[in-house]
């Protein structure tokens, strides 16, 4: 096996230039029997908003921390150690920036091999060693606690988690094998591979403690003295430590193997083959049921090696970036100061999706917010789905019960549209038909305030022509919503050639207010997200009406990596929204998207598709098979025909949506799909996959990116 003392680390000596190094800082803390406790404090000297990461340095330093500390321990000088970090933070994990410059698999190893000798050690040190979780703690930060022997959690800790999984790695510092060793490999599972793949969701401390995670929650107020205080406890005997999740001999025999092969089964069926991580994550999870810790260590080292130096891990940082700092700084967006303060908001329309704006809107201003339609019978069902959301939100215990009553009555809804008087933002949620949308905001201009903000959620029309009709068309932006409106992170605000700086500010300030990423794209058919599905959708249907079955068309666009095929798409947006989303595209580029006349004879359907358990389409209904009979040829595609046909197709749209102006750069393209669409951080958006396939060269002879993402290799 490994012995990680006899390793020679200097290689990643070079990766420390510029490191921001958290420091381990030492003080004796004598508990209350007497014991002496050294409690480790991990600081970076930033504020809170810069977290403690762990690179090189950092780990170097912790780890010669760490060999002192066993020496005082040896010497009986010392009899526990302590580990925390500095105000809500723990630490957020390994230092990306540090990982992307490994240059060498032989390297990649090392940055594994370093973290398992320092980490590691924490469970080596001769006396028991406490984790106190005292806030965010991701990835490397969690796995010091796992490596620990106990571990508190502070009760208002932001998160905790293994992400891994989500950036096209794995927990290669210990917490692969150390986790399901710990709570059992169903949580395991939930916790390393499922959570990652549901947007990177994270655990709150009550969770991670009901899990088994953690031994022991205490209150922020009193954190680290209780946490102090328990930890004498157990070291005198007086608390016994138990962990009811701890895999016994049963579940390592017939639960263990039942539980990896339904989770392998669910990720071929939800997300393909195609993703690396999730399945070396899985082979990792399966092999920890039995072995030493230290083949556990060195299964995790060839593991991280291996797919830190792989493309996916290179697209996934890409898009990492993206988010992380692109999707903060949104390009293109005015001055905040330009803004006009939003003190009410105005819904036009009160059906589902409007109902669903309020609630956000109401949530995240906290500002009243009036709805109105037609009548008042559909007001009043728009009102009582709010109120009924606020409900269970209050349920759950994500609200009180003074804040809940405080929203309802922020909400009001009428069929008088006199009360738009004093709104300082409107957004329209009607059909989605231009002379529709121009009617509700000719009546709604005479009434607002000449400043007042107009935004039309449009998912594809002219903004400028619905706008066309105003007095004033420089007041009116697109500010574009994705379904499901609560969960979906992204938002493509549209200028037209008359917005001014002030409406487009508003637009951007209101979006972040919402927690939402906002995009500024050009008033352009299909914006951004929509026209490159368009794309997709368009092939899939070309594909069916060339004869091949829809199945195989599914199986044919599994490389792309989305989180659902295309018809399985078109089923979650509705078939209406899809065909109408084609006319436009094809009324605008008719030489370029493909469009069935027969599409919307199967849009009036009731269902359209059956689909499995999982939700994969698998065919037709017999209603669809009737309407599509004498529309379908039998010329069948096959799979690499299809996949190639997309792919290029995506490639010359996405250039020419570059070349037009649509957004600055094909970074903000690719921003809109992962943030939009759900495209995968393992390619990295559209454009790297593009051109790692020879999509770009095919399709206009270059690439997006000089030189392409790649992984490093060998």
């Amino acid at each position: 096996m490994t012995n990680y003392d006899e390793i020679d680390f200097s290689p990643l000596t070079a990766l420390a230039d510029g490191e921001v190094v958290t420091h381990s800082r030492v003080r004796d803390i004598t508990l209350p029997s007497g014991k002496v406790l050294a409690l480790i404090t991990l600081d970076n000297g930033r504020d809170h908003t810069r977290p403690n990461t762990l690179g090189p340095a950092t780990l170097t330093q912790l780890g010669e921390t760490l060999a002192a500390l066993k020496a005082r321990a040896a010497a009986g000088e010392i009899q526990a150690v302590g580990i925390t970090g500095k105000q809500y933070i723990l630490a957020a994990g390994a230092d990306l920036s540090d990982i992307t410059r490994v240059g060498s698999k032989d390297n990649a190893r090392l940055v594994a091999q370093l973290g398992h000798k320092v980490l590691g050690s924490l469970g080596d040190l001769g006396v028991p060693s406490f984790a106190f979780v005292n806030g965010l703690a991701l990835g490397g930060g969690l796995e010091i606690a796992l490596n620990s022997t106990y571990r508190t959690v502070d009760a208002s800790a932001a998160a905790i988690a293994l992400p891994e999984v989500f950036l096209g790695i794995i927990p290669g510092w210990g917490g692969a094998y150390l986790l399901p060793n710990l709570i059992g490999i169903e949580n395991a599972l939930e916790v390393v591979i499922s959570n990652p793949l549901k947007q990177n969701r994270m655990l709150k401390p009550q969770p991670a403690f009901d899990y088994g995670i953690v031994d022991a929650i205490f209150p922020a107020a009193t954190y680290l003295e209780s946490s102090l205080a328990w930890a004498d406890a157990v070291l005198t005997g007086a608390v016994k430590v138990e962990r009811k999740n701890e895999p016994g001999k049963i579940e390592r025999l017939t639960k263990w193997p039942i539980a990896i092969k339904m989770a392998r089964g669910m990720l071929e069926s939800k997300i393909g083959t195609v993703p690396r991580s999730p399945y070396a994550a899985l082979e990792l999870l399966d092999k920890a049921k039995s072995g030493t810790k230290a083949e556990g260590f060195a299964r995790e080292d060839e593991a991280l090696a291996d797919l830190v130096t792989g493309d996916q891990f290179a697209a996934s940082m890409y898009a990492f970036d993206l988010v992380q700092k692109r999707a903060k700084r949104p390009v293109g967006a005015p001055d905040k100061a330009l803004a006009k303060k939003v003190t009410k908001v105005g819904i036009i329309g009160a059906g589902l999706m409007a109902s669903q704006f309020a609630l956000l809107f109401v949530r995240k201003l906290q500002v009243p917010v009036l709805i109105t339609d037609l009548d008042q019978a559909r007001v009043d069902k728009g009102v009582a789905y709010i109120h009924d959301e606020i409900g269970k939100l209050e349920a759950k215990g994500r609200l009180d019960a003074d804040a809940a009553n405080k929203l309802r009555a922020l909400v009001t809804g009428t069929t008088d549209k006199s009360l738009y008087a004093d709104c300082d933002f409107v957004i329209e949620a009607v059909f989605e038909e231009v002379g529709v949308k121009q009617a509700v905001f000719g009546e709604i201009e005479k009434i607002v305030a000449e400043d007042a903000i107009l935004a039309t959620n449009t998912s594809s029309l002219s903004v400028a022509e619905i706008g066309s009709k105003l007095a004033h068309p420089e007041r009116l932006v697109g500010f574009h919503f994705f379904n499901p409106v609560a969960v979906m992170p992204l938002i493509e605000i549209v200028k037209t050639s008359d917005t001014t700086d002030a409406a487009l500010s508003t637009a951007f300030v209101v979006a972040k207010g919402l927690g939402k990423n906002a995009v500024l794209t050009a008033d352009a058919p299909g914006f951004v997200v929509n026209r490159l599905l368009a794309k997709v959708m368009g092939e899939a249907a070309r594909a069916v009406y060339e004869g091949t079955p829809v199945a195989d068309v599914e199986k044919a666009f599994a490389p792309l990596g989305l989180p659902m095929g295309p018809f399985q798409l078109i089923d979650l947006v509705g078939w209406k929204v899809a065909a109408h989303v084609q006319d436009t595209m094809v009324h605008a580029f008719p030489d370029r998207f493909y469009a069935n006349e027969n599409f919307h004879q199967l849009a009036e359907l009731p269902e359209v598709v059956e689909k499995d358990k999982g939700g994969r389409v698998t065919g037709f209904t017999k209603a669809a098979e009737k309407a599509l009979k004498g529309h379908v040829a039998s010329a069948p595609a096959s799979a690499d025909t299809i996949l190639r046909r997309v792919q290029d197709g995506l490639a010359t749209e996405i250039k020419l949506m570059l070349d037009e102006g649509v957004v600055p750069e094909v970074e903000d393209i690719d921003l809109c799909l992962i943030l939009g669409a759900g495209w995968p951080f393992i390619d990295g958006g559209a454009s790297p996959y593009l051109d790692r396939e020879g999509a770009s060269e095919r399709a206009f002879g270059d690439t997006f990116h000089h030189p392409p993402i790649r992984g490093i290799g060998g």
